[in-house]
């Protein structure tokens, strides 16, 4: 997913009340990372940005599917023949993804992974794919082909062939981790940005709150609305670069997996939660759902809320959320 919707407005480098803000951009995960950290000196405040940086390298050799050692590349490697025996972390977050799979009922599925790649997005392709080969791309994919036992730490796909992918929650699962770890060693405040996935924590050094500028895609030079954020979490996902039209009608790269047809109606999606993790799984299936039956589902989730752009441009709220409160001129 593109995920570049999404600007920080602070004031870097301000020392105030002998505290600073320090901000270091490096790229992991194939992807831009910041990492914002308020801390007593540059020192400290390079060691916490050190820290970051390690428990995102850690967690990529934890979860990542094109790492050929690793849990998950293991658990895909026997899929269909056997369980295999992975860290608690892994069968813990994968537990928590199938439980938003069935919350929003497989529009967001960890085991996408597993569809055949039939839809391009690069330009080559000249027709659709035909109904058949559309269905049969999707026949591996299914979240409930996936067997924990937690008693014997073991992972099994039901299926050879199978794939499990952490594309659509992973990396708010690190900014997460990245948060706990650092308010821990005594970062009293912060920000993380994995390529879109923010998760903040604690105040400024003057106490403002952090603030981000949200983009619309029909006009990403131009913010549209700031909104201060404090111990919460946004991301946002969008097809606004990835896309193909066939019959004057748009397909974005996001699949929907029980159909095998991309997601149609939505260009991008910002979703508001207590936890990154949950705001990009969330996002993911909200944008499959579409407009109207994604605004719904996200009214009913109490502490979430989003703001959708849909192929027309058009701004739409969830409705705790006041755009014209943050909206700019």
């Amino acid at each position: 997913m593109l995920r570049f919707l999404i600007i920080i407005v602070l004031l870097i480098g301000i020392n105030t009340k002998a505290q600073l803000v320090h901000k270091r951009k490096v790229s992991l995960l194939g992807s831009p990372f910041e990492i914002t950290v308020v801390a007593k000196d540059s020192v400290q405040a390079i060691q916490f940005e050190d820290d970051a940086v390690a428990e995102v390298k850690r967690i990529e050799n934890l979860i990542s599917d094109w790492i050929p050692t690793t849990p998950l590349s293991e658990i895909n490697k026997n899929a269909g023949k056997k369980a295999v025996k992975v860290p608690l972390e892994l069968i813990e977050l994968i537990e928590r993804a199938i439980k938003i799979s069935k919350l929003t009922d497989g529009a967001f599925d960890i085991s996408y992974a597993s569809m055949d790649r039939i839809w391009k997005f690069d330009g080559s392709m000249t027709a659709m794919p035909s109904e058949d080969a559309i269905k049969k791309s999707v026949e591996k994919v299914g979240y409930q082909k996936i067997i924990i036992d937690k008693e014997n730490q073991t992972i099994m796909l039901k299926d050879e062939g199978m794939k499990i992918g952490m594309g659509g929650i992973g990396q708010g699962y690190i900014a997460d981790k990245i948060k706990l770890l650092l308010k821990s060693k005594g970062c009293s405040a912060g920000l993380v940005n994995v390529s879109g996935d923010i998760s903040s924590w604690g105040k400024q050094p003057n106490g403002e709150q952090w603030k981000v500028g949200i983009k619309n895609p029909m006009n990403k030079n131009k913010i549209f609305a700031t909104f201060p954020i404090e111990d919460t979490a946004v991301e946002t996902s969008g097809s606004y670069e990835k896309y193909v039209t066939f019959n004057g009608k748009r397909y974005s790269h996001i699949i929907d997996t029980r159909t095998g047809y991309p997601a149609t109606g939505l260009i991008s999606i910002s979703v508001f939660a207590q936890t990154t993790e949950l705001a990009d799984a969330l996002a993911t299936g909200v944008f499959v759902m579409g407009k109207e039956v994604g605004m719904d589902f996200v009214n009913q989730l109490p502490g979430i809320g989003c703001i959708m752009v849909d192929e027309e441009g058009k701004i739409a709220t969830s409705k705790n959320i006041d755009l014209k409160k943050y909206q700019h001129e």
